[in-house]
């Protein structure tokens, strides 16, 4: 039995406990079920009520998570107008949320060619709404100390770990040189508010306000690019090069018109896009391998060569990030393949 399955087993009594103190709404602690997986050491789950509706139950095991956060975003969020859920009960010593339920029909479950468009121009006025609101110092600053240290999770666990190579003065010289030039570009783009990750998996087909959005919990002030690369490059959902470029532009058209601070010219704001993208991805193909080799979460290994094909695909079209794509491919030729299954 794994560490992680021990932690629930052993909050599980705590969390029925909970459930049958609270009153409003009258619960049935008894129909509690998993509700979602999550990358982090939170869990969600589903319970139901005497009023015929089902609520979601967030556990968030302290020290390792904190609802707090979750609780100031979501009333955050909520002002604005976004959809998302609403908190019912909390108990922030134990790290217990009863929230809202916006079901379980992800954009991931339903995306196809004929759903895709009108999913994401919803998408894309969700954000939009979301960055107009942006304020300095309502949330934590998405400053070049946290931008480098999630680049520096691909070296460590992507590189180190994964590959189990150990980089040269010279690869490490390189590889910083394109962090710089990453992290030059990033800081220099208009700041808002990020929800962080802004994807398929986070985003929900609800009847009213869709999309509803979850996970925002890490919430930051941030480049005004990182929410939309996440929507259109997800690291679980890919889509032709036109389709990303076309949907690019008509969020750039919509964000003008509403007076977000975009760059003016088109192609130049792409190129923001594509080196924020850059460094997210990059974070991505790090966390994934950390995922595996400290968590024991192997599906994402799975994800990784899309994930490693927007990287490539970036970092070709620009002369300043061609030394990454040199370094990827020795590192690629001198370490063993990894076999994915899909």
């Amino acid at each position: 039995m794994s560490s992680t399955q021990t932690t629930e087993n052993e909050r599980l009594p705590a969390i029925h406990g909970w459930l049958a103190s609270i009153s409003t709404p009258a619960l049935k602690p008894e129909t509690l079920r998993r509700a979602s997986a999550d990358a982090s050491f939170r869990r969600y789950y589903r319970v139901d009520a005497a009023d015929g509706l089902s609520y979601i139950v967030m556990d968030a095991p302290p020290p390792m998570e904190s609802v707090q956060r979750f609780a100031k975003v979501a009333e955050l969020f909520g002002k604005i107008g976004l959809s998302v859920p609403h908190i019912l009960a909390e108990n922030d010593e134990a790290g217990f949320l009863l929230l809202t339920d916006l079901g379980n029909t992800t954009y991931f479950h339903v995306l196809n060619n004929d759903s895709a468009h009108k999913l994401y121009m919803d998408a894309i006025d969700s954000l939009i709404l979301l960055q107009t609101q942006s304020q300095p110092d309502v949330l934590p600053e998405y400053d070049r100390a946290l931008l480098l240290k999630e680049l520096m999770i691909f070296p460590e666990w992507y590189i180190g770990k994964h590959l189990g190579v150990t980089l040269t003065e010279e690869q490490t010289e390189t590889l910083n040189k394109v962090f710089e030039a990453l992290l030059s570009n990033n800081l220099a783009q208009p700041q808002v508010f990020v929800h962080r990750d802004y994807h398929s998996r986070n985003l929900m087909v609800v009847d009213k306000g869709s999309p509803g959005i979850i996970d925002f919990q890490d919430a930051v002030y941030g480049p005004i690019t990182y929410d939309l690369v996440g929507l259109l490059r997800d690291a679980y959902v890919q889509w032709d090069e036109e389709m990303v470029l076309d949907w690019a532009i008509r969020y750039w058209e919509k964000a003008r018109r509403a007076g977000l601070p975009v760059n003016p010219d088109v192609d130049s704001f792409y190129r923001d896009f594509e080196f924020m993208g850059l460094q997210r991805h990059l974070k991505i193909l790090g966390i994934f391998a950390r995922l595996y080799h400290r968590d024991g979460k192997d599906a994402y290994l799975n994800d990784m060569p899309l994930v490693m094909e927007y990287v490539r695909k970036t970092a070709q079209r620009y002369n300043v990030l061609i030394p990454l794509l040199r370094l990827l491919d020795v590192l690629e030729k001198n370490t063993p393949q990894f076999g994915y299954t899909f």
